[in-house]
């Protein structure tokens, strides 16, 4: 692919942008407004979200529409979920009809319950498949801006244009998979925050290493339910999008979702914590569409349960745990078989 846009000047955005342009030689980062963008070609360098990490000559940062989207043939937003459809609106008239669009953002928006790939359908006016692929693994920005190694997973109802694209975004230390599985990598990419809040507040008590292992495992069992019930692979969320998301995310100091979890264990007020983050955690608007998609496809998510009574009813956190674990026993593998009944 000649010519690659990326949408958003967010943290991941700007490493996208960063990684592929060491690659390409020319990449385009939209920028939100001109004094955005003149500000980052000026600078080289987002100070604000990564300190340090310069840009390629070959970046080119833009507000202009149709300097960055003309004759693109992937375009890829890294935006917040919850500004998805607001920025497809923005863009789409000025997206090739060829183009393929990519979504690298991890959430569920919240008043329809949609998948990110599902908004851009909607807003877009695209209607091939074929031309709509998401981006979601274990992908700490700063991390991959530094230039450690990292895995990370492309999916698109057709697996030729996943190949296609895991090829264009695949570097050297950024090393790409491809999957037919939209559904179950985009579900595994947002529900994973949610468990990841929990993680936060499991590391905030203090909590030992076989409680986090156990709490971490029950939510992957939770959000595989769900992936399941809404027609995904259950083996998906085995995999980066899944597990190995799950465990970078509940785990690093890096992760906003785990940070906000661990200050919620401190008894700060979570619009406290937001104020002074400064920053989107994905996994507080999540869990309210994730509650609400549960419901209506009679899953079972108690950590879900419980993260949405904290969040957004004040719940007491201490009681919200120990609920947890005063549960009626149940199969460890409940609700994880495939549609088919087949044990995969």
């Amino acid at each position: 692919m000649e010519k690659v846009t990326v949408v958003g000047t967010t943290a991941w955005g700007t490493t996208l942008a960063v990684v592929l342009a060491k690659k390409y030689p020319r990449i385009y980062l939209l920028a939100r407004s001109d004094a955005e963008a003149d500000v980052l070609n000026s600078e080289r360098e987002y100070a604000k979200r990564l300190p340090g990490i310069m840009f390629p000559p070959s970046l080119i940062v833009t507000a202009a529409l149709d300097e960055a989207l003309e004759a693109s043939q992937l375009v890829i937003i890294a935006v917040p979920s919850q500004t998805m459809r607001r920025n497809i609106r923005i863009i789409r008239e000025f997206v090739p009809k060829s183009a393929v669009i990519m979504s690298a953002s991890k959430g569920i928006e919240m008043d329809t319950g949609l998948r990110m790939s599902s908004v851009i359908h909607e807003d877009s006016g695209i209607a091939d498949p074929s031309r709509v692929c998401v981006l979601s693994g274990p992908n700490l920005s700063r991390e991959i801006a530094i230039g450690q190694p990292s895995a990370t997973v492309v999916a698109c109802s057709s697996i030729e244009t996943a190949d296609q694209v895991r090829n264009t975004v695949m570097t050297n230390n950024f090393r790409a998979y491809s999957s037919s599985d939209v559904i179950g990598v985009e579900l595994a990419g947002a529900l994973k925050n949610i468990i990841a809040l929990g993680a936060g507040i499991s590391d905030g008590w203090g909590y030992g290493h076989n409680a986090k292992a156990a709490f971490l495992t029950r939510g992957l069992a939770e959000i595989t339910r769900l992936g399941v019930a809404a027609g995904a692979s259950p083996l998906t969320f085995l995999g980066l999008a899944g597990l190995g998301d799950l465990v970078a995310t509940s785990s690093s100091p890096l992760s906003r979702n785990r940070r906000v979890g661990e200050e919620l264990a401190k008894g700060r007020p979570l619009a406290e914590i937001l104020t002074e983050m400064g920053s989107v955690a994905e996994g507080i608007p999540t869990t309210r569409a994730t509650r609400q998609l549960a419901n209506d496809l009679g899953v079972s998510m108690p950590i879900t349960e419980g993260m949405y009574k904290i969040l957004f009813e004040g719940y007491d956190i201490r009681i919200a745990a120990r609920q947890l674990m005063e549960r009626e026993p149940k199969s460890e593998l409940e609700g994880l078989y495939a549609k088919d009944g087949i044990k995969r």
